[in-house]
């Protein structure tokens, strides 16, 4: 009988069936339609931004796109040397400070009302379901998961890979009392195997107590969501943290928007404010910022200081790595609010309005 498997084949079988295996559990869960229909921002079976945007591709489609991304000419994607970042013992800050600390990209440790804060944490080295396929920058991953401290709640803006990160999630289970995500998010989390108590899932506007005069409040923003399935099947989020001494704001992903006028009606200003300003491209201009349109972002929600975030770690555009901190810095002269440059790592301390940092990117290359 002639034999149909050759060896190469079934080498090839076994790599695609491991493939699958590792890349699985990453894609997450959709929700059932049925329990996200209440929310005024889901509409004809998926979720809307206030402003409509153009349908973005899920399945084959994303695939395509993504792969079509990757042969884009691009200028200078990632630095030629290691990034310099500051390894700072997150477990030794003093809690009565309140502190932000920038992980990269749009990941955030945050000090507040004596609470202990992840935003949109990522500690793997890469941000795709594939290793190696949106590689962080060397230099840029200081901290593991193991040297975290307990930590009383994580807040979620969207799914994408950039920001809500399988691994991660994972190992921050067991130290992680809270959860606070968009609707539709929580199936993702339950899927990696989060008890429903420690999720809160959220519309937009709503508010959550994280502890006695510690709130945090769910606002919109302008984006979209989805991890290779259907699109828009989990909502995308901004966040405000509010105690009696202090207002943050973390946009999340973005696009520039009439939400923000309409948050700085509602919290008339902020001490500080981290905003979607790194990752942009004129196919995406409804739902990134570049650093002028977060700059106007910044006074409008009438910040004291501004941390030009969704840079720094990972390249998803076009443009030069360093381009979002130099159009930035042209940007913020003359403005009202500050402008912070932290390197990866180091602690901004909100109480001092006086502190200083280096413009670190600068004759790097």
């Amino acid at each position: 009988m002639k034999r149909w498997f050759k060896p190469g084949l079934g080498l090839l079988c076994a790599a695609g069936v491991s493939a699958c295996a590792y890349i699985y559990p990453s894609t997450g869960q959709l929700h059932e339609p049925a329990t996200l229909q209440a929310s005024p921002q889901y509409r004809d079976g998926e979720f809307r931004n206030e402003v409509a945007s153009p349908p973005r591709p899920g399945g084959l489609g994303f695939i395509m796109a993504v792969i079509r991304g990757r042969f884009e000419p691009r200028d200078r994607p990632a630095p030629t040397v290691a990034l310099p970042s500051v390894k700072t013992d997150l477990a030794s800050l003093p809690l009565a400070q309140d502190i932000v600390v920038w992980l990269g990209h749009s990941s955030y440790y945050v000090q507040i009302g004596g609470k202990r804060i992840l935003v949109d944490p990522v500690f793997s080295s890469y941000a795709a379901p594939i290793p190696g396929m949106v590689r962080a920058f060397d230099g840029t991953s200081p901290y593991s998961i193991d040297e975290l401290p307990q930590i009383d709640a994580v807040l979620i803006t969207h799914d994408h890979y950039d920001h809500l990160d399988y691994r991660t999630m994972k190992g921050l289970a067991p130290k992680t009392r809270l959860v606070i995500a968009g609707l539709g998010n929580g199936a993702h989390l339950r899927h990696w195997g989060y008890p429903p108590e420690k999720i809160r899932e959220m519309s937009w506007h709503a508010t959550v107590e994280i502890a006695p005069g510690l709130l945090a409040h769910v606002l919109p923003a302008q984006h979209y969501s989805g991890r290779f399935m259907k699109r828009n099947q989990s909502l995308w989020a901004s966040y405000a943290l509010q105690t009696p001494q202090r207002k943050l704001y973390f946009s999340g992903d973005t696009g520039f928007g009439p939400h923000f006028a309409a948050i700085a009606r509602r919290f008339d200003s902020f001490d500080f404010v981290a905003l979607d300003a790194g990752q942009y491209n004129v196919r995406w201009a409804d739902i990134h910022m570049n650093p002028e349109e977060a700059s106007r972002a910044a006074e409008i929600l009438n910040a004291r200081a501004l941390l030009s975030g969704h840079a720094g770690r990972f390249t998803l555009a076009r443009h030069a790595w360093d381009e979002p901190f130099e159009r930035a810095l042209a940007a913020s002269k003359g403005k009202r609010y500050r402008l912070l440059t932290p390197r990866i790592g180091e602690p901004v301390l909100l109480a001092d309005p006086l502190q200083t940092f280096p413009y670190w990117w600068k004759g790097l290359e």
